[in-house]
């Protein structure tokens, strides 16, 4: 066996740790990454909740005041402010990738200044409807 043979370069399987710790993802990966969460959030298990809470609120009245019980309580309050943050990311950079599609910030500087424009206005958004919530 030759030498260059021994040598030969092996492809490197990256876990999830190393991709968040030792890979440094430009401020666009992480919206991008940040945006296929969010959205499969708001689809699993974000949107099973709420209709359970839509149906157990319809039911009768028993049910209303107990969803209404429910949403009192601070941990739901929190997975409701998660919520908030999955819809409101998911909605500002879905714009994004609308205005990338027609051409429009492609460009290096103009996809950074996006992505943190989505970022600020997802957080303002979420922090917005969160003092509204609680």
């Amino acid at each position: 066996m030759s030498s260059a043979a021994a040598k030969k370069v092996r492809p490197k399987y990256l876990s999830l740790p190393a991709i968040l710790f030792q890979i440094r993802l430009p401020l666009p990966g992480w919206v991008s990454i940040l945006h296929r969460i969010s959205g499969a959030w708001l689809v699993f298990p974000f949107a099973a909740w709420l209709l359970w809470m839509l149906d157990a609120s319809l039911a009768s009245e028993q049910g209303f005041s107990y969803a209404k019980q429910y949403l009192q309580l601070p941990l739901v309050k929190a997975g409701l402010v998660i919520f908030i943050w999955a819809f409101c990311h998911h909605f500002c950079a879905g714009i994004r990738y609308l205005l990338l599609d027609l051409d429009i910030g492609v460009g290096l500087r103009t996809a950074r200044i996006s992505s943190v424009i989505v970022i600020v206005a997802g957080l303002a958004l979420t922090a917005f409807f969160a003092a509204r919530l609680w």
